[in-house]
């Protein structure tokens, strides 16, 4: 009896340390693409940059994004991810084609999925039940 009671113990606890750093994988990557996509539409609205500058701000969020990518699809859906990677596709195009309201659309719509997954994957009792 105490035997099955200290792996049952030994397991819930490894869930709970793998959910934590998961979640803080999460999160961290949610909180610095979500910033660099901020950082990179206050850039166009603000027409400080030129179209070079917003391709290569871009490029760099694209390349975190594919850094990360592996190992959120560790632990995250796949449609979720897709959902992401087609949204920064649009966005690289809208910029490529100079149409900035439309890359502003689609920034706000991938900082939106991005706190979507970020809120989907957390440990409460809402995902829970």
């Amino acid at each position: 009896m105490l035997k099955e009671t200290i792996i049952c113990i030994v397991i819930i606890l490894a869930i709970i340390f793998g959910d934590k750093t998961t979640q803080n994988y999460t999160t961290e990557s949610v909180s610095t693409l979500s910033s660099g996509l901020m950082a990179l539409r206050e850039g166009i609205v603000q027409n400080n940059k030129e179209k070079e500058k917003i391709q290569n701000d871009m490029e760099g969020i694209y390349q975190q994004w594919e850094q990360r990518h592996d190992k959120l699809a560790y632990f995250i859906e796949h449609d979720e991810l897709e959902k992401v990677e087609t949204e920064f596709v649009a966005i690289k195009s809208y910029i490529e084609t100079d149409e900035y309201e439309e890359a502003i659309s689609e920034l706000d719509k991938s900082v939106f999925i991005l706190k979507h997954i970020e809120d989907k994957y957390a440990f409460n009792l809402e995902n829970v039940f």
